[in-house]
């Protein structure tokens, strides 16, 4: 594992604790974009070990899927579930007044545990905790 794909894991690990964190508090919109954010990075350390880096993120997914589904490195609901979770973070980021319920937030976070999960079976564990 590389340096930068350590701190992108770093990265996904910390988003995923915050993601937690703040839908015990009942912040279930910022729940669902933290998670999403965990596979986001995971996907972009997946994708730098490929020597691919991109900028946007419908790219990061678009990638993740052409190189890691489709090919059979990953379980192809993984970058389904990937896609749906962008769908959930642009909504709870930018749809004034839309309740994210409290179990689609930890739906989402149990799909970020997956990904960080099957990610570190790719590329190793990173040791440093969130």
């Amino acid at each position: 594992m590389s340096p930068e794909q350590a701190d992108l894991l770093t990265q996904a690990r910390r988003s995923l604790a915050a993601a937690k964190a703040v839908l015990e508090l009942g912040y279930t919109e910022v729940a669902v974009s933290r998670a999403y954010y965990a596979m986001f990075y995971c996907a972009s350390a997946l994708l730098r070990g490929e020597g691919l880096s991109f900028s946007k993120h419908s790219a990061v997914i678009a990638a993740f899927g052409r190189h890691f589904a489709r090919t059979g490195r990953v379980p192809a609901d993984l970058h389904h579930g990937f896609v749906q979770a962008e769908k959930a973070r642009l909504v709870a980021d930018y749809v004034a007044g839309r309740s994210v319920p409290a179990e689609e937030a930890g739906e989402q976070i149990k799909r970020a545990e997956r990904f960080l999960a099957v990610t570190e079976e790719l590329i190793g564990a990173c040791s440093a905790e969130p």
